[in-house]
């Protein structure tokens, strides 16, 4: 019996257990399946991570390690090289290793924090052959980083994600030829600061509306046919144009892993792909509580760290009856609003409510409403699928309201 059995033991999984102990649970266990804390981390060695969080620009590895020498500070317990198989409704946690074999724990209440894993070549159904030098980007950025391989000479990159836009420079300083960034849609999956850092300070191209429709070589990548796509993402005959390359880098898109959530009947976004939640990261399972990337594909780790803290005091809160009434509020998104996190909120409090667009917007007013009756309003110059946003909305906005609709107005 433990009183918090937190999945994941990177940033998500180590922030939500910092706060839970310093919320007074002290009978805390981490479950990670990795040799060792800190997640994708590890393997992130550009500079970037903690501006919002600590006020200072620190690598990947940098930013775990500040949680991870708290977590070992604390004492809170952690078991590596350990999978989870399962966890019920009635938050039992099976899980095994080399050490412990196939063992069970029946726990108060569990934090959900596996992150996100990429979305493969098989997803995409590109024509070709399977030929040696197809990667994701994230498996070309652990060869590099933490194994020190190169995987190719001659790289194009499908997909404009931020870890595309980071290889794209990584392999570019490593001594490679990056032909170009590739994007099916309109505009970037990235952040604004990663395309000029990544791509604009390093003159690779960015091909807006564009696709890899054909692999070709045997043994061997020996090239990629792109071409651009029109309105209903069809690619145009006349503008397919060959590269010759060794490597195909794919970044496009993330998924969070919630394989686990399904089988305790966590009710899950059809937008997201993780759990629906409450302000306090609460899923629809009483005291299973979910946080970072498995929860909703986060553009900072610092919002995935400030989003941990929330679901660990909460867990805290809900393992010493601390549970304060609850309301039934449910928030809806507009459309131009993709989606919002929380989906629903059951306390009369300040909640954060962090969202994404499904577009780029310039001059954009975000509007919430309670039927008729505006709520907030907050005009925003420049709004973009790749960067997540929220506003704040206050206990007292909140007073009598029975849904929230998030709608954004475009000049």
């Amino acid at each position: 019996m433990k009183d918090l059995v937190i999945i994941g033991g990177g940033p998500a999984g180590m922030s939500a257990a910092i706060a839970a102990y310093e919320s007074g649970v002290r009978d805390i266990l981490i479950l990670e399946r990795d040799a060792g804390l800190g997640g994708i981390l590890q393997q992130c060695i550009h500079n970037g991570f903690g501006l919002h969080k600590f006020g200072e620009e620190l690598t990947g590895p940098e930013y775990a390690w500040k949680y991870e020498k708290r977590v070992k500070e604390l004492g809170i317990e952690h078991k590596l090289n350990t999978m989870v198989l399962d966890v019920t409704p009635d938050k039992v946690v099976t899980a095994t290793n080399s050490e412990d074999g196939i063992f069970q724990i029946k726990a108060k209440a569990i934090i959900l924090a596996m992150g996100c894993r990429e979305r493969s070549k098989g997803a995409l159904n590109i024509a070709g052959t399977r030929p040696a030098g197809i990667y994701s980007a994230g498996t070309a950025q652990k060869f590099v980083n933490t194994k020190g391989f190169l995987p190719g000479k001659n790289v194009v990159i499908l997909g404009s994600g931020d870890i595309g836009l980071i290889m794209a420079r990584r392999m570019t300083l490593e001594g490679a030829k990056v032909h170009a960034v590739c994007e099916l849609m309109p505009y970037s999956g990235g952040l604004a600061r990663n395309i000029e850092q990544c791509l604009n300070d390093f003159d690779i191209p960015l091909l807006l509306q564009h696709t890899v429709v054909e692999i070709h070589g045997k043994e061997r990548l020996e090239g990629v046919t792109i071409a651009k796509v029109d309105a209903n993402k069809k690619p145009i005959c006349e503008t397919m144009k060959y590269i010759p390359c060794d490597t195909l880098l794919l970044s496009v898109g993330l998924i969070p892993e919630n394989e686990l959530s399904k089988g305790a009947n966590v009710d899950i976004s059809s937008i997201t792909n993780g759990a629906i939640v409450d302000q306090n990261r609460q899923t629809s399972c009483d005291g299973i509580f979910a946080c970072g990337n498995v929860l909703h594909v986060h553009d900072l780790v610092d919002f995935v760290s400030g989003e941990a803290e929330i679901a660990g005091k909460a867990a805290a809160d809900y393992i010493n009856g601390r549970q304060k009434d609850k309301t039934n509020i449910v928030i809806n998104a507009d459309g131009k609003i993709r989606y919002t996190v929380p989906q629903k909120i059951t306390e009369q409090k300040d909640v954060k409510v962090y969202f994404r667009v499904n577009d780029i917007y310039k001059n954009a007013k975000i509007l919430v409403r309670d039927g008729d009756k505006v709520v907030l309003s907050k005009r925003k110059p420049r709004l973009a699928p790749g960067e997540m946003e929220y506003v704040t909305i206050t206990a007292e906005q909140l007073k009598n309201a029975k849904t929230l609709d998030f709608c954004l107005e475009v000049q």
